[in-house]
């Protein structure tokens, strides 16, 4: 059994990574979904559609959903799910993030937010200097 995840997102940009991820590895290790959150979405039909999905993508082992924006509409759906579904939520999605958590789909659902968490965190760089020519 592995966790499920579901990126809940503006617009498409979880359709998007999870798209971009799925084709650096080559295939996606993680049953997985996007669901994406519209400027005009009703948001009790989206968290209706949410608690769908995780129940699809719940194999026993729970899901792992990422966000954009904490506090926003996304990350407040996401969090909602907790009263229904055995759920973890990151909020903050971005590749290396999605890709770290692809790359450990052997973890259980505390191991693998862990996990998910630090690769984003670990895959932000500044990078000053001069570029070379």
């Amino acid at each position: 059994m592995n966790v499920g995840l579901l990126l809940i997102t503006h617009g498409n940009l979880g359709e998007e990574l999870l798209h971009t991820a799925t084709a650096m590895l080559g295939h996606c290790p993680l049953s997985a979904k996007a669901l994406a959150v519209h400027m005009d979405s009703d948001p009790d039909q989206v968290l209706q559609a949410a608690i769908r999905a995780c129940r699809s993508l719940d194999k026993g082992e729970g899901v792992l959903i990422f966000t954009d924006l904490y506090g926003s509409t996304p990350s407040n759906i996401a969090n909602r799910l907790r009263d229904t579904c055995k759920v973890e939520v990151v909020t903050g999605v971005n590749i290396p993030m999605l890709v770290r958590a692809l790359n450990y789909p052997d973890l259980n659902l505390e191991q693998l937010c862990i996990k998910a968490t630090s690769g984003g965190r670990d895959g932000v760089f500044t990078c000053n200097g001069t570029p070379e020519n």
